[in-house]
């Protein structure tokens, strides 16, 4: 009986070892058309080592994905960033002989991304919003709300996150100009239906469902989390519990409400993962009883490949 239960053991344990090895076959993420990762608010492509994406681009490079990671304004308008990720598509077109790209946007990422789709679709393969808010956000809604526009704590309050958003563009090497109270306007329930009103592609037609999964020939997906604490390591998962409650009950990863970041083919928008964890941060301290991050960044470069895209 023993020995029967050793050789069982041994067998899963072989089998496990191999598991990994067939995930990470040569060409599991080799897209046809390259990838460009789009930062949200407040967001980098790289400060010296450390970049926003955290070990994702190179885990996709791997197993044979081309990846680019674009530098937009930390804070600014949905169209502004848009704009400036239009030209830097046009630039990684440019360099590689590429006919299109698949753009991936996280959080504020997302609408940017929906921008260039929307704009210049023969330009995009795929969207895929990872944590995108689409719909609008309470916090924002809440500092709107609370803050009058032209008052004398709006100026104060833009000038402190401008400066925040200054520094991290200094740091990554950025000179754009930075307008938060052009991202909040953005990221405002008003501002993001006007901005659906003016690119639909994708965005669910209900409060909570799914969007076109293809619009003018661009495929459009999307995935989040739904758990604001998942880290005690984490220094930053507190701030996510608290807020968190913004929301009122509704299923959220601390900065965007599960439902606003629907978007065309919905993967799943209930990770264990909170905002920060959906892109890898802090540092990979993300949750160790869910999908790794990095894993499900792999399986959509898979599914883009096996799609021919």
């Amino acid at each position: 009986m023993i020995k029967r239960i050793v050789q069982w053991i041994g067998a899963a344990l072989l089998a496990l070892s191999l598991f990994p090895a067939q995930a990470s076959a040569a060409g599991y993420t080799q897209t046809r058309y390259p990838i460009v990762l789009v930062h949200g608010f407040l967001g980098w492509d790289a400060i010296g080592p450390y970049d926003y994406w955290f070990g994702i681009a190179d885990t996709l490079r791997k197993d044979g994905a081309q990846v680019h990671i674009a530098q937009v304004t930390a804070a600014n308008s949905t169209e502004v960033r848009g704009e400036q990720l239009l030209a830097y598509v046009k630039r990684v077109m440019a360099a590689t002989g590429a006919q299109k790209v698949n753009l991936i946007g996280h959080s504020h990422g997302g609408p940017t991304v929906r921008y260039v789709a929307s704009v210049a679709p023969q330009l995009v393969a795929s969207v895929t919003s990872v944590g995108g808010v689409h719909k609008g956000a309470p916090l924002a809604d809440i500092v709107r709300g609370t803050v009058a526009p032209g008052s004398f704590s709006e100026t104060a309050l833009a000038s402190i996150v401008n400066g925040v958003a200054g520094t991290i563009a200094f740091l990554s090497g950025d000179s754009s100009t930075q307008m938060s109270t052009a991202a909040l306007a953005s990221m405002t329930t008003a501002g993001a239906s006007a901005f659906n009103t003016r690119h639909p592609q994708g965005v669910p037609r209900s409060a909570c469902g799914e969007g076109d999964y293809q619009v003018k020939g661009v495929h459009y997906f999307s995935w989040s989390g739904a758990q604001p604490f998942t880290n005690l390591l984490d220094p930053i998962d507190a701030s996510m519990a608290l807020l968190s409650l913004a929301f009122r009950g509704e299923k959220n990863d601390g900065l965007v409400g599960s439902c606003s970041s629907r978007l065309g083919r919905v993967i799943r928008d209930d990770y264990a993962m909170n905002h920060l964890d959906e892109v890898n941060q802090v540092a990979g301290l993300v949750n160790l009883f869910e999908t790794n991050p990095k894993t499900i960044f792999r399986q959509q470069a898979n599914r883009l490949r096996e799609m021919g895209l």
